[in-house]
């Protein structure tokens, strides 16, 4: 088989590594990929948001299966696209990628149909947000509606940090159009967990669970970002939770989603809050999360060529996923300054001084007359197995030092709440 996979960070480096480990696959090319890709695939210069241009290199190359990583063009609908031309896509439509690209729309969706989440109004004026939010408790959540790569949530600590935020994003559109409205939430307590599902739109099948670290700092601190480090499973999050969060959040979404007139087929994201009421909705993402899929996809037996493939033949209920009871941790290396301003093009050493159990993933990364460099805000991100979190901790770190790049910086904290 020939593959395409759509995207240029970690994720896309870890859906490559995973799927070259069937028999059935040939080749893999990546749009546009990164140095990490270069090195097991074939880069294609193409924007993951040229979806014209991605579709005729899928014909021209022969593209048995094209695999999306991120929000973007599954948000411009590269799957209808693909599927108006004939070529086969893993993805879900335009239509349903609103569960992500709006995050109104899903909220509609899941308050008309019942499925748990945070109490929140949608405002697209700015002195009626700002009107509604005076009156609410702290610490209170405002959202960006639209795609805001991760970076449109805000936890609210003070009156004046919301205040200010909601200016920022309404009227100083620091986030552009992704701020035109914005949601009002209730803010939850509990712990955080992330459950990715695979679904032909009648079968849902949960993958093992993650928990991401958003913040820039240790212990929380400074802020939001991507994702700077992850793990699974985590200890708090045991079978009867996870049984419980596809009978009362997944499946009701995919069942509501198909009452609305849209199929979903594809992953489906749940960020999840395990409150005092059990699991609610924090946000969906209508893609492999990023950098949950680096740690996730090591723990997968089954070849996911096999398991997109029956996603799109609606066969996913004929299929085994198995999963490697081992844990695993990732840490990200990120440029110094991220996730404000920072430089680029330094030059990245040590890769090839890791232990052989060391898997790291390209993100910020190209190479540059041979020599790999830094060309994002995340560059890398650093996983291991090991027979619990513990061990598998101790691997990573063991082993971030010998990678280096100016202005390096990575959290210390990862899965160390698992392991005290």
């Amino acid at each position: 088989m020939r593959l395409l996979v759509i995207g240029g960070g970690a994720r896309e480096h870890s859906l490559v590594w995973q799927l070259l480990q069937s028999p059935k696959v040939d080749k893999i090319y990546v749009a546009p990929g990164n140095a990490g890709t270069q090195a097991i695939a074939h880069n294609l210069n193409i924007s993951a948001s040229d979806i014209e241009a991605l579709a005729d290199a899928a014909e021209e190359l022969s593209i048995d299966l094209t695999i999306v990583g991120p929000e973007i063009p599954l948000a411009m609908g590269i799957a209808d696209l693909f599927q108006e031309r004939g070529l086969s896509i893993s993805g879900p439509s335009r239509a349903a990628a609103q569960m992500e690209s709006s995050k109104d729309f899903a909220k509609r969706l899941m308050r008309k149909h019942c499925i748990p989440c945070a109490k929140g109004v949608t405002f697209s004026s700015f002195a009626e947000a700002q009107e509604y939010l005076i009156k609410q408790e702290i610490p209170v959540v405002i959202k960006a509606n639209g795609l805001a790569a991760g970076k449109g949530v805000i936890i609210a600590q003070s009156m004046k940090e919301a205040l200010s935020s909601l200016s920022d994003i309404m009227v100083g559109k620091k986030l552009g159009s992704a701020g035109d409205k914005i949601l009002i939430e209730e803010c939850l307590f509990g712990k955080e967990v992330s459950l990715i599902a695979f679904t032909d739109g009648k079968t849902i099948i949960p993958m093992v669970p993650a928990c991401d670290y958003k913040r820039a700092l240790d212990n929380d601190m400074g802020a939001n970002t991507g994702g700077m480090g992850t793990y699974s499973p985590p200890g708090f999050f045991d079978r009867s939770l996870l049984d419980l969060t596809v009978e009362t959040i997944l499946k009701p979404t995919i069942q509501a989603l198909a009452q609305e007139g849209i199929s979903y087929k594809g992953v489906l994201y749940a960020g999840l809050m395990l409150t005092a009421d059990g699991p609610k909705v924090l946000e969906f993402n209508v893609r492999f999360g990023d950098p949950e899929t680096q740690v996730v996809l090591r723990r997968l037996n089954t070849p996911l060529v096999d398991i997109l493939l029956a996603i799109n033949d609606g066969t996913l209920d004929k299929v085994n996923i198995e999963w490697s009871d081992n844990a695993c941790v990732g840490v990200v290396m990120a440029s110094g300054g991220y996730p404000n301003k920072y430089k680029s093009d330094f030059p990245v050493s040590g890769l090839d001084k890791v232990d052989n159990d060391i898997i790291v993933f390209h993100a910020g990364t190209k190479l540059k007359k041979g020599q790999v460099v830094t060309s994002g805000g995340r560059v890398l991100t650093v996983t291991a197995m090991g027979k619990d979190i513990a061990e598998a901790r101790t691997k990573v770190y063991k082993n971030i030092p010998h990678i280096d790049f100016q202005g390096k910086q990575y959290r210390k904290d990862i899965a160390a709440r698992e392991v005290r």
